[in-house]
């Protein structure tokens, strides 16, 4: 968008002007419009290039290892790497070693702290705010950040000798402030910070864990002990830590321990195998083990019989030597049936020693027995070689690759490759390999193979992947547990630079402990009960970490045909590659006998039998959609129905831990059918695939199961498609918007927009862009300019008719209207944003609306969310008229930084426009089903109640005070004494605006309120600065608590209107002195907003009680603006016994109508003193001496009681103001104890709902009925006392019927009356 303007260019100077650019070019910030030749050149100084050298000092620059340290964290430039270097060889021993990294991880921490997990602009605005009077510590603070990436690779650095503290000091454990460093340092969250919170954790992790000798000790002696079970020992979980320590044991002086630990070494590897036989001796001098195996997941009958072999040589460099030998034993063991089992044995050398053999070498020797090996079948060969102090160092030889080193297995156990399915992912996707901290765990980037090349580089896919040796994965707990492991190794990956932001993850764990006395359906269900609660509990962190699958493979115990023990391999898996969000499906696995790689998945559950291969595909269409929205920051549209989903189990799962009810959550709870627009612009019901759709317009009628409304409740949503021409607004968009909107006030139903889109579709005819010809004024001079653009007369008769309007020239034809084939680029989008602002607009005043704006909403649909009123927004979803870039470009300098500075958060919510701020997509869909929760499922029906732990008959503990107190707690209460409202169901709305004044949701008893409350303490309305204004600045306006400003009266009608919408009661706690009425407010409109208020109630449909809590008081034009009289059939005022009321306070209406003279008349009446000097004055004569001394003393008796009699007046002023006259004058209806208000305002609550509905309904059937012969009809059935709230509810729960068939009598009765008067009136005519 630009803004046109006249803008005079003078020059100081004359001369000759000539222009650089035509009259109507389209200019930019720096573009040469024109050059002045001076007429004196001599009245201008030119700069000019200094010549010859600069006449600088020199200076020492020389500063001490601790100091170019400090240097660096302050953003200055230095080799990080050197400058660590220097400062810890310095350190000489453990305390000043401590005391230097310390100290850099401190101000590292303190620097980054300020800024991890937060918008910058947010920070840079909050630095500025608290470092007013000293910006140069904000300076200091922002310019550091700005290097975090020289800073990184200094405490990175410094990490790295902390790794080494334990052989350079002697010392194991971390020094106290050193580990708390680490803590704090490791707890940063950001991208930049990714390899520095996994060395932290690898550190501290380290440091906890009993010295490498203590540990070989102890495994050791359980290797010593006679009574140790070999077997068993192989299978404890406990031994996972200490699996790699079994190597260095190997060379043990004692021969027994050597050949356990061999054994227990290949059972624990092969664990996922079944060991048939098992030997280990000395052969040749070297320790050897041969066993035979094969896979457990295969029936005895079909397992392929596999031979391992394990020898055990001094060093990797003898393995070109040793390996003929080896093999020569290995011919020996192994059976040479190759067309009957093919290439199936494993070879694994082990050396005792550490060794810098190179990869190339052991790849030589192994490449030199090439044939040998393959002749014995050997599928792989691996040799692992010790570390001093760590775990050993792995490296594969695949007979697949010519027995050439595999990058991707080195450092992994033998079986480490098969286990983690790692083949799988070969397929289609390039793996790179990234450290993790745990060490059955492993995480990898998979960048698509793809041979056409992709918009924004290849794909990207983050997998992590682990294996188990702990019980219990099947568990509630066992699974969270497993699962909350593998996103904190995807939380650590995420941090790595060579992710993208927008990468996908997966996660795979295989559990190897077998499972018993359970059937594949019954863990098919279990997975999908847990997995519901998982999603929901974890929902966040898994939309954070973009987690698109997650597959669990277990292994049950069961016998094959033969009786012979077997295994069953069973995947479970929660998936959204098919479009719905982590689908759970459960799959029992076929593997291929030679090679126990899957060959089938058959779905478990399901009446289909059909077995299918699904290797790990690349990209679909679906996750190129999902990518596309992950981009702009929002979540794909039809994963909304997931989270909606997942919202939904999380409410109930929280609703009934409420009730500590044992009750389980009802079948089905969430259902959607897709609203479809058919060829003739109907509204059906549906179904397509996912992702299928070609307007960026989508719609679902969604079945919930609520616990309001657990037999169901509809709810239309409409959501941008951001994957569909950047979700801009077409004619088919707006189509489809106006048909589902109009569909959700025909049914009277909810409807809520899912806002993520670029505004209003702008196009061009782009056929016509390569056959449009120009005729210049002049053709040798084209910067003349030109006169019109044609069409040569060939290309204009082969256009469609009516495409272009044109006049006929002597080139051809000269344009004069583009209109076009092609509906939807331009003014018609204009028309049917229109349509659908009228739509939205009338939405609003029929149904509940509520809009959600993620990633972005620009346009028209940033007023499509304004027009819906309730808004919901994410920390990162602009709502935008203009983009920040032409912004920019208009202003000529770079002003704006983000999107955020013109229509995030940070202004949408103190202006008034955001109800709601939410961090992501999975909060702002709680908030959604929140909202929704208070709001009845149809327009006209009874509020939204639910069942409620809380008694309603239980005082209201928490009281508040004469001194300024947070209202909030009026309506929650504190951790010692219960509020109001029922416990936690309170949510407030519109916190950053109108801060004098609170709104909200609540419930009481169940009963769902709009509430209003009061803020009693001094607030803020801040009003930020103007970038593009450099004399702007932020300011900060006081507002005194108690007082209605402009803001916080448009705020109160506000939330009345919206209440009333939404069907609700209200319960307005009104604590007000006044209006403000200071010119700033005046001139704010304080009238408009506040005459606002008296529009709303006088329009509201619903009960409104108007309460005045202890020690609150209502005074002058505030108690007018909310007087019941306003809507005497709705509202009603109630008062505690400790509250006030009246027109002005009593130390204002004293100064004016209990005076100090008046004062004085109560003193000389009252006081005894001052009645006999009043007798001994008249007794003295007037001009006598002893007449002035009783004067005096009179003064100063008066004096002496004017501050007692002040109170004395105040009081008196006082008790006009309390509950009894307020009632005895009829302006409140009841005093109400605030102890007991919860109870009170409950049956009060309840009473008006179902009197209203029946009043309602008898006028329905009887038009001529007031409200008034309504009640007292229902009164002739009450045979309560009428003025008893419980009662009353009482007769109406227990006479529904008697009163509906009074409703249908009296309609009867109408209606004959009705006839009866139409019949006198025909027989008139």
């Amino acid at each position: 968008e630009a803004m046109k303007m006249i803008i005079p260019v003078k020059a100081t100077e004359s001369g000759k002007i000539t222009h650089s650019l035509s009259p109507g070019s389209v200019i930019s910030a720096g573009d040469l419009l024109a050059t002045l030749a001076l007429r004196d050149p001599s009245k201008v100084k030119k700069i000019l290039t200094h010549e010859g050298d600069m006449d600088i000092a020199a200076s020492d620059l020389g500063s001490t290892p601790t100091e170019q340290v400090e240097h660096v964290l302050m953003g200055y430039n230095n080799d990080p790497d050197l400058v660590a270097q220097t400062a810890m060889a310095e350190a000489t021993t453990i305390d000043s070693f401590s005391s230097v990294v310390t100290s850099a991880l401190d101000e590292f921490y303190r620097v980054e702290s300020v800024f991890d997990d937060k918008l910058k602009d947010d920070v840079v605005r909050d630095l500025i705010k608290t470092n007013s009077d000293s910006l140069e510590n904000a300076i200091s603070l922002i310019s550091a950040h700005q290097q975090v990436g020289m800073r990184s690779k200094l405490i990175s650095a410094m990490l790295r000798q902390v790794e080494t503290m334990s052989d350079r000091f002697g010392v194991q454990d971390l020094p106290e402030e050193l580990e708390a460093a680490l803590v704090k340092v490791g707890s940063l969250k950001g991208k930049a910070y990714g390899e520095i919170a996994l060395s932290t954790s690898n550190i501290i992790r380290e440091s906890k864990f009993p010295s490498f000798e203590n540990r070989l000790s102890e495994l050791r002696d359980v290797l010593q002990a006679e009574d140790t079970d070999l077997v068993t020992l192989s299978t404890d979980a406990t031994l996972s830590a200490g699996v790699d320590l079994l190597t260095s044991l190997f060379d043990d002086e004692d021969a027994a321990v050597r050949n356990r630990a061999v054994e227990v070494y290949i059972r624990r590897v092969y664990r996922a195998h079944r060991i048939l036989s098992m030997k280990v001796e000395e052969i040749n001098g070297r320790l050897t083990a041969m066993w035979t195996f094969n896979h457990a997941d295969v029936p005895s009958k079909n397992a392929v019989v596999r031979q391992g072999l394990l020898s055990v040589i001094p060093n990797a460099k003898d393995l070109k030597a040793s390996l003929p030998d080896i093999i020569k034993e290995a011919s020996g063991f192994f059976t040479k049936d190759d067309d009957k089992n093919g290439i199936v044995n494993v070879l694994h050398i082990a050396t005792t020693s550490e060794s810098d053999a190179s990869i190339e070498e052991m790849q030589d020797a192994f490449q030199s027995q090439k044939g040998e090996l393959g002749m014995l079948g050997v599928r792989i060969a691996n040799i692992f070689i010790p570390n001093p102090k760590k775990d050993p160092s792995y490296y594969s030889f695949p007979q697949c690759d010519g027995y050439v080193e595999d990058p991707l297995r080195r450092n992994m156990r033998p079986t480490f490759h098969y286990l983690l399915e790692l083949n799988r992912l070969n397929a289609n996707f390039e793996m790179e390999r990234l450290d993790t901290v745990q060490k059955n765990a492993q995480v990898y980037i998979g960048t698509e193979r793809n041979a056409k090349p992709a918009r924004g580089g290849p794909n990207q896919v983050v997998f992590a992947r682990g294996i188990s040796h702990t019980p219990g994965i099947v568990s509630a707990k066992g699974a969270s547990r497993a699962l909350v492991q593998g996103l904190d190794e995807l939380e650590r990956a995420q941090a790595n630079s060579k992710v993208s932001p927008n990468t996908s993850s997966r996660i795979f764990l295989h559990s190897l402990p077998e499972l018993t006395d359970i059937t594949p359906e019954e863990i098919a269900s279990q997975f999908h009960d847990i997995m519901s609660k998982l999603k929901s509990r974890l929902a966040q962190r898994l939309l954070k970490l973009r987690v698109d699958e997650i597959e669990v493979k277990v292994r049950i115990a069961s016998t094959d045909e033969e009786g012979e023990p077997y295994i069953i391999p069973i995947r479970l898996v929660a998936s959204s590659m098919n479009g719905e969000w982590l689908k759970t499906a459960a799959y029992e696995e076929n593997p291929d006998p030679v090679t126990g790689v899957t060959t089938e998945f058959c779905e478990i559950g399901t009446e289909s039998e059909l077995c299918m291969l699904d290797p790990y595909g690349s990209s679909n269409l679906i996750q190129v959609k999902r990518a596309i929205a992950r981009r702009v920051g929002s979540t794909y549209a039809y994963d909304f129905l997931g989270l909606l989903e997942v919202g939904l189990i999380g409410e109930w799962d929280s609703y009934l831990r409420s009730l500590n009810n044992d009750d389980k959550m009802p079948v089905n709870l969430f259902q959607s059918q897709e609203l479809l627009l058919d060829e003739n612009g109907s509204l059906t019901l549906g179904k397509r695939d996912i992702g299928s759709n070609k307007v960026g317009m989508l719609a679902w009628l969604v079945s919930m199961k609520t616990p309001e409304y657990p037999e169901g409740r509809d709810v239309v949503f409409i959501a941008n498609d951001v994957t569909v021409q950047s979700g801009s607004f077409g004619v088919e968009e707006d189509d489809m918007y106006y048909a589902a909107s109009t569909y959700a006030r025909e049914h009277k139903i909810p409807r809520v927009y899912i806002a993520c889109n670029a505004g209003a579709r702008i196009g061009l005819v782009d056929e016509l862009k390569p056959l449009i010809k120009v005729k210049f004024i002049n053709d040798n001079d084209p910067s003349k300019g030109f006169e019109y653009l044609y069409l040569d007369d060939k290309d204009y008769k082969e256009l469609p008719e009516g495409a272009v309007n044109a006049r006929q020239v002597s080139e051809g034809w000269a344009i004069e209207d583009v209109i076009g084939t092609k509906h939807g680029i331009g003014v018609e989008n204009l028309q049917g944003s229109g349509k659908i602002a009228g739509e939205t607009s009338r939405a609003y005043d029929e149904i509940f609306t509520l809009s959600y704006v993620t990633g972005r909403s620009v346009g028209i649909g940033a007023y499509l969310v304004r027009l819906g009123q309730r808004i919901i927004q994410m920390d990162q979803g602009p709502m935008l008229l203009t983009g920040y870039s032409a912004l920019n470009k208009l202003l000529g300098r770079e002003v704006y930084t983000s999107q955020d500075q013109l229509g995030g958060p940070q202004i949408m919510v103190p202006n008034g426009v955001t109800h709601v701020q939410v961090p992501d997509d999975q909060a702002g869909v709680a908030s959604i089903l929140k909202w929704l929760s208070f709001v009845p499922k149809s327009v006209g029906a009874l509020p939204a109640t639910r069942d409620c732990a809380d008694p309603v008959n239980r005082a209201v503990e928490w009281r508040p005070t004469p001194t300024p107190y947070d209202p909030r707690e009026m309506f929650t209460g504190d951790s010692n004494s219960k509020g109001f409202f029922d416990t936690g169901s309170f949510t407030e709305y519109l916190a950053g605006w109108g801060k004098s004044v609170v709104v909200g949701r609540a419930r009481l008893g169940g009963i769902p309120m709009g509430v209003v409350g009061v803020e009693t303490r001094l607030v803020e309305q801040i009003v930020p600065a103007d970038p593009a204004d450099p004399n702007s600045r932020e300011a900060i306006l006081p507002q005194a608590g108690q007082v209605l400003f402009p803001d916080s009266s448009y705020k109160t009608a506000q939330a009345i209107n919206d209440f009333n919408n939404e069907g609700l009661p209200v319960m307005i706690f009104a604590n007000w002195r006044g209006f403000s009425g200071g010119s700033r407010d005046m001139a704010g409109e304080i009238l408009k907003f506040g005459s606002m208020i008296v529009d709303a109630l006088r329009e509201y449909e619903h009960p409104i009680f108007i309460y005045l809590p202890p020690h609150s008081e209502l005074r002058g034009g505030s108690w007018v603006v909310v007087d019941p009289t306003i809507n005497i059939e709705k509202m009603a005022m109630y008062a505690d016994p400790d509250s006030r009321g009246g027109i002005l306070e009593p130390a204002g209406i004293v100064e004016i109508k209990f005076r100090a003279q008046d004062q004085l008349k109560a003193m000389h009446r009252l006081d005894d003193t001052l009645k006999m000097l009043d007798e001994e004055l008249e007794s003295h004569e007037v001009d006598s001496g002893e007449y002035e001394s009783v004067k005096e003393q009179i003064k100063a008796r008066e004096d002496l009681l004017k501050p007692v009699y002040l109170q004395i007046a105040t009081q008196f002023a006082d008790l006009h103001d309390k509950t009894g006259r307020m009632r005895a004058k009829g302006v409140i209806e009841d005093a109400v104890p605030w102890e007991s208000s919860r109870e009170y305002f409950f049956y009060l609550a309840k009473r008006r709902i179902m009197q209203d509905n029946y009043v309602a309904q008898l006028k329905a059937a009887d038009d001529s009925l007031t409200t008034e012969a309504a009640l007292d009809v229902l009164k002739e059935f009450c045979g309560s006392d009428w003025a008893d709230n419980k009662a009353v509810t009482e007769f109406f729960d227990g006479a529904n019927e008697e009163i509906n068939a009074k409703i249908k009598s009296v309609k009867s009765e109408a209606v004959k009356a009705q006839i009866e008067a139409l019949q006198a009136e025909l027989d008139g005519l």
